[in-house]
């Protein structure tokens, strides 16, 4: 009777221990308001913009007059991460950049609709809204998946492209009509995302994780817990196909300029030459592979690849 009754408060102090463990993280993982983050990560080129009921965070540098140049960042990232780019452009490009949905410091769509089909017309109404008639684009990652869309769907206004290691062919979406399957327990994360996950995130997504600096884990997991983001970005993931991405590629009728990481394994370096292969109708396609680099290479890698995606632009 002693043995159960001690067993039975051992149990109940483990459930109490767990309960204040899942507190305790729950309050570190707690959501930012949007004004505190805007505070700390928009700058005086930040502005906003209010398209089809969205509050879009955007950024528009160099001179209003210059060749316009759209930058589409990827999953989980922000308009940021083009911060080098931007950089390196702007003394003669019109830079314009946005962050999606569910993402920075842009926050949930009322809707709740986060399809490709949807961000890529948030993105068609953001160019008119810019009044953009002509322009180079370039996106990484999901925002190369977006990028391909739009110039598929524009081509008298997209004039070149820039793609670094996009996520079209990941095995994963390449091909599907419908999204793959997210476990439910996946939910919990709309209230605990230890600062651990991103790190892993971009660890995975580095070919030298010692290039990861502490800032950026921080900033992906600060901005991805700005309030209803979490939920957001679960529904993106639920919701997302990248359409029919083969043929959608063989539209692109613009020069492209591809980059790809050597030590990409989220879509490895062989589906490089198998991608430039599907630009038949591109006029030129130039292909750069980054030694010792993974996916995210306008992180690892900002200041080559701001380099050769100037030069690309800066050619006739």
């Amino acid at each position: 009777m002693r043995l159960l009754k001690g067993l039975g408060y051992l149990v109940l102090a483990l459930i109490l221990l767990l309960i204040g463990v899942f507190g305790i993280t729950a309050w570190m993982d707690r959501d930012i308001p949007a004004a505190e983050l805007e505070a700390k990560y928009g700058n005086a080129e930040s502005k906003y913009l209010a398209l089809d009921g969205v509050r879009v965070h955007y950024r528009d540098e160099g001179p209003k007059d210059g060749p316009v140049v759209l930058l589409i960042h990827a999953h989980f990232d922000s308009l940021l991460a083009w911060d080098p780019w931007a950089a390196a452009l702007k003394d003669k490009y019109r830079v314009l950049r946005f962050d999606m949905t569910s993402h920075g410091l842009t926050g949930p769509d009322p809707s709740n609709d986060y399809t490709l089909e949807r961000t890529v017309a948030l993105t068609e109404k953001f160019a008119t809204a810019m009044g953009v008639e002509k322009m180079s684009i370039g996106g990484t990652s999901m925002g190369g998946t977006i990028a391909i869309h739009y110039a598929a769907a524009h081509p008298d206004q997209v004039e070149k492209m820039i793609l670094l290691s996009p996520g079209a062919l990941n095995p994963r979406v390449r091909g599907r009509t419908t999204p793959p399957p997210l476990p439910g327990w996946v939910d919990i994360a709309q209230v605990i995302t230890p600062r651990i996950v991103f790190q892993k995130l971009l660890e995975n997504g580095f070919g030298d994780k010692s290039k990861i600096k502490p800032e950026l884990i921080d900033q992906w997991w600060e901005l991805m817990r700005r309030e209803g983001q979490r939920k957001a970005e679960i529904t993106r993931t639920r919701q997302y196909v990248s359409g029919d991405i083969e043929a959608k590629i063989r539209e692109v009728k613009a020069p492209v300029l591809v980059m790809w990481g050597e030590k990409n394994p989220v879509v490895t370096v062989d589906q490089a030459k198998e991608f430039t292969k599907m630009l038949d109708h591109a006029p030129a396609v130039k292909l750069i592979v980054y030694p010792g680099v993974g996916h995210m290479a306008v992180h690892e890698a900002p200041e080559a690849t701001a380099k050769d995606a100037r030069a690309f632009l800066d050619e006739p």
